[in-house]
C-alpha cells in the first residue's frame, strides 16, 4: 500500500509541475505587462486593425497537426474608440465563415469585444507591440457546438504585419491552436 501511495503522490507532483509550467512559463504565462516597456512600434487597434486586411493561417488540432488552412478578408472601421471588424474566412475545405466583431477601446488600452459566436464579452489589453484578447467562443453545431476558452495574442512585426497566435481550451486542455498573419490588403 505504501508503494502505491508514493507512486500516486509522485504522479500528482509531476502533474502539478506540468500544470504550473504551462500556466507560468508557457503560452498562458504571458502578460500584457511583459511587453509594456518595449520601445518599438506600439500596437494601436485603430491604426493597425483598420481598413481592408488579408489574414492567412492554419489551425492545429489537439495532436499538433494542421487540421485546417484558411484565408480571411477583413474590413475594419473605427469611430473614435468604437470599432467594427467584419471577417470573411474561406477554408481549404470550401467552407466559409462570417463574423462581425464589435470592439470598444478604453483610453487605458483595455479592449471589450463581442461577436455573435462569443459567449458574453471578450476582454483584452493593448501593451507595447502586443494585444491580448480572452473570450469564450461557441463552435458551430457541425463542429460539436462546444464552448472553448480562447486566448489570442497578436504581435506587431516591424513591417506592420500582425502575427496572431491563439489557443483554444476545453476544461483547461488545449484542443486547438491557430497561427495567422494579418496585413493590409493592397488596392486592386
Amino acid at each position: 500500500m505504501t508503494a502505491f501511495l508514493y507512486t500516486l503522490l509522485g504522479a500528482l507532483i509531476v502533474l502539478a509541475l506540468v500544470l504550473l509550467r504551462q500556466r507560468r512559463f508557457g503560452f498562458l504565462g504571458q502578460s500584457p505587462a511583459d511587453y509594456a516597456d518595449d520601445t518599438g512600434t506600439r500596437f494601436d487597434l485603430r491604426t493597425h486593425l483598420n481598413g481592408p486586411l488579408i489574414c492567412e493561417g492554419v489551425i492545429y488540432g489537439p495532436t499538433g497537426r494542421v487540421t485546417s488552412r484558411f484565408v480571411g478578408e477583413f474590413e475594419a472601421r473605427w469611430d473614435g474608440n468604437q470599432g467594427v471588424m467584419d471577417e470573411h474566412f474561406r477554408y481549404e475545405s470550401g467552407a466559409e465563415q462570417h463574423r462581425q466583431w464589435k470592439l470598444t477601446l478604453g483610453n487605458d488600452g483595455r479592449i471589450r469585444a463581442t461577436a455573435p459566436d462569443v459567449v458574453g464579452e471578450g476582454e483584452g489589453q493593448q501593451s507595447g507591440p502586443s494585444v491580448r484578447l480572452r473570450y469564450r467562443i461557441r463552435l458551430p453545431e457541425d463542429a460539436g457546438g462546444h464552448v472553448l476558452d480562447t486566448v489570442d495574442w497578436m504581435y506587431l512585426a516591424p513591417n506592420g504585419t500582425i502575427v496572431n497566435r491563439s489557443q483554444f481550451r476545453k476544461f483547461g486542455i488545449t484542443v486547438a491552436e491557430l497561427v495567422a498573419t494579418m496585413r493590409r490588403k493592397e488596392a486592386a
